[in-house]
Order: structure tokens, then C-alpha cells, then sequence
């Protein structure tokens, strides 16, 4: 039987978007293959037959494989194939997690598993931007119902003006490093990193993308109902309710807005800390729970859910309570204003023998920052699908089950873990100082000691006051706030500063970073299907001006990078040699650099390029190793004069030592060859110089052999006529008793 398969195309940013369907991975829920250029990715989506019990999440697990024949590359490291996910393969997959996930109903529990797997990589189209559309087409294709199609595009900015989907080369030049994936009718997702970009523009660049994204849904759709007609659409899978009885559920409302009202008021007027406010909300829940099951045994047997429907019902109840305080009367269940920061306080310097070190506390979130500063040699290779090979700023980010009062087993970092030290990473990196002005790899490790919201961008806030503690010349302080939403109808309401409660209960968790100058980093989430421009537009202004608050708080503390690193801070100095000098510096089998590192003290990294690095306790064995290296590389430059030591006689010449040596080893010699060695003719060399004397040569050049050539002669003034009529005279005379006179003759005998 002849298979159906449907291939489809669209221009985007002057490059084919293909999709194709019903050839690969025919028994996968869902089965798209993606090309973009010469990017192609295979993204399939399955679900389970029966939903899975005993939950009350929807059960969504993305997976991005990244495949190193994709580039045409062999894993590195003994076990020549792909092992656990590289960061940007974690990336990516939140990438195409986050704008996928508000989109699925509400009470769905079969475990869905998205696999998105590169087949080929073209560096100028981005795999998760493909992935993302390719998982969208998947979803629709297969039994699992999903309200999309969504599209995405990366955006970059040059010269002012948006630019869709950037060439690698493009990327280079852009300000901007942004994805925005959305529907037909609003955003869903932002993602960027940027260098300073002001809100405004971030704004026009988003909406740029938003315009194309829209194109890419529409084609989406064609798509889909092509594959439908072909019979390569399956059924959807039908999604129950649980529904509670009526008269049950009007119990539940009427006890619990009674109580809640009255637990949420007292958090407000009293602005109780979390744990007392979780504490008095629990005890709330627990007795409008019991007071509401109390003589339903029957009931219970009956319908063993039912705890969990009327949990439900409590928690819709609640969210109600409070988004209906927030958008009718602008407060917040601490008692807050919608754009007031709660109270921040920065510690620095706290511990004595790191690097740098701060702490960030804003209301109860804390997050302790510490810099740590290396060599060059010391940056992460990078062992992944993308063109970098090392990254020499790191930033780590932790989260301890007793931040947020938990007891439970540390694991590895996890995806949260990794996503958000990459957005505290990119919105301090822009303001990173150059290799060339501050040649150290440098190490930024947040710990979360506390949790109550937005601690990715305390995260940020404690890693500018730490690497200004470190002393790093930072362009510019780096700031971060978390915005939150609440929409109902037409009804808005920006949140400043978002805690955790906001955060579930609320529709939007956008975080952003920057300077006083411009943002650095944005991260939106939405839990509603998507968000218009006007909201977005007030949304960073309102940031914007956190931002700033928050800034001018933090510089309170520490205005300016300290002057002077650390004490147990290591010092670097660089140099650069003649590439061709490399081997006279490491010597045979690493000789010399070994003979260096024992009289020094120091660690030495010396680059292909002839970029040498030294890492020292202090400044003054740093300047011993400089010495040394200089002197074994030092140029010999023909045309110089330069004053040197004559090592050794022979009958053709004198050889002189014109460097001075270094650890035992003798400098650069060269040979002043005897006709050299004075404007007369010189019969030995003994009689103009001896070992040990220290003369005046020129550098004449090298030899064939790449010998070094001196003169003596040339490095001495010409003699006057007068003088040089004297010195052949002298040349004649009988020297001394039992001299021979020289015989002429032409000269007559007396």
C-alpha cells in the first residue's frame, strides 16, 4: 500500500519552511518533519492510551536530541556517543515546553512526551524555533487535543530595524537575541537577550514577530487540514470534567468565600509573612474541607475524587477572592500597591576568603551570590550543536529544598535549576568586560536561601553586587524584577515584584532585566491563550521603573566595582609572542615553561595565537614570569645595536651573547665573524677581543640557517684618516722582542 504523506512549503525570511508528514515515525501519536534551510528536525507527540491516575497536573515531558552527526561532528570525551542533555539541549526544550503548555485543557492527565531530535543543523536556522513549530504540527495531527496552532520566529535588531529569523551572520551585528512564539491571536512566549535594547524598541521588535508568527499559523492550518483530508489526522481524545453535584458545589462556594474572605483580609491588613500566611490558608482549607465532608462517608466510597474536587473547588474559590481584590480595589493579599517593591535590603562582602560575595533579600527572597575569578584556561568547553566552543562566564544558580521550608533530598540541577541560571547568565553577560581589559574566567554561583518568588531575578540583582565586590569592571549595573498579571475580561492589572501565591494564582510570569540604559534579558510565560501589545507595553514600562528603584537601592550598598580584586583573588597578566616563539617558551618536552612554573610559582596557558596568560599568587611573581618569557622570546632586531658578552673565541670569529639568559639557560648568541670585528684587517681574534669582554655589535642579519650575524665594526664609529694612517703603522711595527719586521720588497737594502 502506497503511503500517504503530505509536504508542505512557506517563505519565511527568504528561506523554505517545509513540512511533511506520513513518511517517518508512523506510529508516534503525532509525526511532523521540519526543514528550515538545511535545519531538519524530526518532532513526534505521544500520549498515553488512558490518563494517568491520581494527579492533578497535566503530565507534559519535552525532550530536545541534540544528535552530533547533525553537524558533522563526534562527541568528545571517551564515550563516543550522546549522554545526558547538554544546557542548550535543556534550553531548548523549555523553549518549545512554555508557549506549547497554557494551550492543553485545563483537566487532560494522559502523559504526553514531546521529542523534538536533529537530523541536520544549518547554523543560519535555529533548531528549537523549527522544533517548536514542528511540535505545534505534531499536536494537532495526534489524539492529544491542543488549542494551537503556534508559530515562532527568532528576531534580531540591526541598525534599528527588526530582522526575522537572523543568519549567524546577522547575529553577530544584532542587539538582540529574541524568539517569541504566540497564536493567530496573541504572544505566548518571549525569550531575549539583549545589549541595552530600550523598551520601546524591544516592543516593535516583538510585535515584528508577532506579524510573522501569524503567517506561520495560518500555514499551520493549511497544513492540518490537507493531512485530515488525507486521513493522517487522528481523533482527539475526549476530555471529562470532573463535575461535582450542584448543590454540593454551591456548599463548598458559600462556606469557603466566607472564610477565605475573611483569612485573606487578615493577611492583607496584617501583611503576614508567607509561612504564617500559608499556615492561616491551610488551617482554612483543612476546616472548610472537613466542615463540608463531615457525615458524606457514603458519598466518599462512592466517588473517591470527590476530596479532590472539593479541593478544587476551595482553590478556584480563593483565586477568585484575591484577583478580584487586586483588579477592584489594587491590593495585594501582603498589602501592597500593584507596583510597589517589597523591602530590599544588600549585604557585601560577607565571606572573607572568596572572590566576591553578596547578599540580595527582597521581602523573603534571598539569594547569596559569589564570584569566583580563574584563568582563561578555566572557561567551560562547550560540547553541543552551536558554533561556540567555550563560554569564560558562567553563571550557576541553586535552589535548596529549605529555601522554601522543605525536606527532601538534594538531587542534580534540574531543568528550573538550568533555566534559570541562563537568564540571570545572559542578562549579566552583555556587561561582562572583554578578554583584552579583564583576562580572567569568571564563576557566579546564586544560592537560594529563601523563596518567595522572582528568584531568578534576585539572582541578578546579588550577581551585579557580587562581581562588583570581585572588583570586576562591569559596564554597568545589571537590575531584575518579576511582573505579574491579572486579566479578566477587560479588566487588567500589572503586578510589580510578583511573590509566589501571585505567581500561581496569576496569569503571567514576566521577568525582566537591564540596565538604567535598556533591558539585558526578558523571559515571559502566560497561562492564558496570550497577551496583546497594549498589556505588553505597560507591562515593561511598569518593569522599567522596578528596575530602576531596585537599581538605585542596590547602589546605595556599592556604587562602584571595588578598585582593587581580592587579596585571594588570583592576578593575571597577558602578553602576546611570535606564534613561531611558542616552542622556545615550552622548550623540549615542556622543559623550559616546567623550569618556569618551579622558579615562579605561577600557571602559564599559552595560546595558538601567541596569547600567553599568567596566573599568579601576587603581582610581583607575575612580573618575574613576564621577565623571563620576554627574555627568551625577545627579538633580536637587525639594524640594532645592542651591548653583549663574548662567550667563546674560534679562529673565524668571536661569539657574543646579546640577551641576557634566564633559569641557567644562556641568551640569544650570534657570531661576529673576524673580518667583522674591527675597520682594520684583524689576523686573530685574540688580538681585538677576549671571553668575557663586553663589546658593542650590530645585528647584521641571519644566515641561511637562520643564525644570527653581528659586526663589531659596524657598531664602532669609522676612524678619521689621520687615525686609520696611525693604526697601520701600528699594524708594521715590530711588536715586541724577537718580532719579525715585515719585509718589503721593493724597498732598497742599505
Amino acid at each position: 500500500m502506497a503511503l500517504e504523506v503530505v509536504r508542505k512549503s512557506l517563505e519565511v525570511a527568504g528561506r523554505e519552511l517545509i513540512l511533511e508528514t506520513g513518511r517517518l515515525a508512523r506510529q508516534a501519536g503525532g509525526s511532523v518533519l521540519v526543514t528550515y534551510g538545511g535545519t531538519v528536525v524530526l518532532v513526534t507527540a505521544t500520549a498515553s492510551a488512558e490518563p494517568r491516575e491520581g494527579i492533578d497536573f497535566f503530565p507534559l515531558t519535552v525532550d530536545f536530541e541534540e544528535r552530533f552527526y547533525a553537524v558533522g561532528k563526534i562527541p568528545g570525551g571517551f564515550i563516543k556517543r550522546e549522554g545526558k542533555p547538554s544546557e542548550r539541549a535543556i534550553l531548548s526544550a523549555r523553549l518549545i515546553d512554555r508557549p506549547l503548555r497554557p494551550l492543553f485543557p485545563k483537566y487532560y492527565r494522559h502523559d504526553v512526551h514531546i521529542v523534538a531530535t536533529t537530523l541536520s543543523v544549518d547554523q543560519d536556522c535555529a533548531p528549537n524555533v523549527a522544533a517548536i513549530i514542528g511540535a505545534s504540527a505534531a499536536l494537532d495531527l495526534s489524539p492529544i487535543p491542543f488549542n494551537g496552532p503556534v508559530g515562532a520566529v527568532k528576531v534580531g535588531l540591526i541598525g534599528g530595524q527588526p530582522v526575522i529569523n537572523p543568519t549567524l551572520a546577522q547575529e553577530e551585528e544584532s542587539a538582540l537575541d529574541l524568539v517569541v512564539a504566540g497564536t493567530q491571536e496573541a504572544i505566548m512566549m518571549v525569550e531575549a537577550g539583549a545589549k541595552e535594547v530600550p523598551e520601546e524598541m524591544l516592543l516593535e521588535c516583538i510585535m515584528a514577530g508577532h506579524e510573522e508568527i501569524k503567517r506561520i499559523v495560518a500555514f499551520l492550518r493549511e497544513f492540518y487540514e490537507e493531512a485530515k483530508e488525507k486521513g493522517l489526522a487522528k481523533e482527539k481524545h475526549q476530555v471529562v470534567e470532573p463535575l461535582l453535584d450542584p448543590a454540593l458545589e454551591e456548599e463548598v462556594r458559600a462556606l469557603a468565600t466566607a472564610r477565605l474572605q475573611e483569612a485573606i483580609c487578615t493577611c492583607r491588613d496584617q501583611r503576614l509573612p508567607k509561612q504564617r500566611r500559608e499556615e492561616l490558608l491551610d488551617s482554612c482549607r483543612q476546616e472548610i474541607r472537613e466542615a463540608v465532608l463531615a457525615g458524606k462517608e457514603e458519598l466518599m466510597e462512592e466517588q473517591p475524587d470527590i476530596t479532590r474536587m472539593v479541593d478544587d473547588v476551595i482553590t478556584q474559590v480563593e483565586k477568585e477572592i484575591m484577583r478580584k481584590m487586586i483588579l477592584e480595589e489594587g491590593v495585594r493579599i501582603d498589602g501592597r500597591a500593584l507596583d510597589e517593591i517589597r523591602p530590599i535590603t544588600c549585604e557585601v562582602g560577607l565571606l572573607p576568603r572568596t572572590h566576591g560575595s553578596a547578599l540580595f533579600t527582597r521581602g523573603e527572597t534571598q539569594v547569596l551570590t559569589v564570584t569566583t575569578l580563574g584563568s582563561i584556561g578555566e572557561e567551560q568547553i562547550l560540547d553541543d550543536l552551536g558554533v561556540e566552543e567555550s563560554k569564560r562566564y558562567m553563571h550557576h544558580y541553586n535552589f535548596p529544598p529549605y529555601s522554601v521550608g522543605e525536606a527532601r533530598p538534594i538531587r542534580r540541577p534540574g531543568r528550573r535549576e538550568v533555566g534559570h541560571g541562563a537568564l540571570a547568565e545572559r542578562a549579566l553577560e552583555p556587561m561582562i568586560p572583554p578578554e583584552e581589559e579583564f583576562p580572567y574566567a569568571i564563576r557566579v554561583v546564586s544560592e537560594v536561601l529563601g523563596s518567595n518568588g522572582s528568584t531568578s531575578m534576585a539572582s541578578v540583582c546579588g550577581s551585579t553586587l557580587s562581581l562588583m565586590d570581585a572588583g570586576v569592571p562591569i559596564k554597568a549595573p545589571v537590575a531584575g524584577v518579576a511582573m505579574g498579571l491579572v486579566k479578566e475580561g477587560d479588566k487588567v492589572a500589572i503586578l510589580s515584584d510578583i511573590q509566589g501565591i501571585e505567581d500561581a494564582l496569576g496569569d503571567m510570569d514576566f521577568k525582566v532585566a537591564g540596565t538604567r540604559e535598556g533591558v539585558t534579558a526578558l523571559q515571559m510565560d502566560i497561562k492564558i491563550p496570550g497577551i496583546n501589545r497594549e498589556i505588553l507595553e505597560k507591562a515593561l514600562e511598569q518593569a522599567r521603573r522596578g528596575r530602576l528603584y531596585i537599581l538605585e537601592k542596590m547602589l546605595e550598598v556599592l556604587p562602584a566595582p571595588r578598585p582593587e580584586l581580592s587579596p585571594y583573588a588570583p592576578r593575571m597578566l597577558t602578553m602576546t609572542i611570535d606564534p613561531d616563539k611558542i616552542r622556545e617558551v615550552i622548550g623540549p618536552g615542556g622543559k623550559i615553561i616546567r623550569k618556569i612554573i618551579e622558579e615562579t610559582g605561577v600557571e602559564i596557558e599559552i595560546e595558538d595565537d601567541g596569547r600567553v596568560f599568567i596566573k599568579a599568587l601576587d603581582a610581583e611573581r607575575g612580573q618575574r614570569a613576564v621577565e623571563i618569557i620576554k627574555a627568551l622570546t625577545q627579538e633580536v632586531e637587525t639594524g640594532k645595536i645592542y651591548w653583549g658578552r663574548v662567550t667563546r673565541i674560534t679562529d673565524f670569529g668571536a661569539f657574543v651573547e646579546v640577551t641576557p639568559g634566564v633559569l641557567g639557560m644562556p641568551g640569544r648568541e650570534g657570531l661576529v665573524h673576524i673580518s667583522q670585528l674591527a675597520h682594520e684587517k684583524v689576523k686573530r681574534v685574540e688580538d681585538v677581543v677576549k671571553e668575557g669582554d663586553e663589546i658593542l655589535v650590530k645585528a647584521i642579519g641571519y644566515d641561511a640557517l637562520g643564525r644570527l650575524k653581528l659586526s663589531r665594526k659596524e657598531a664602532l664609529p669609522p676612524p678619521q684618516p689621520q687615525q686609520r694612517a696611525k693604526d697601520k703603522r701600528e699594524l708594521r711595527r715590530p711588536q715586541g722582542k724577537g718580532s719579525v719586521q715585515q719585509f718589503n720588497p721593493r724597498k732598497p737594502k742599505k
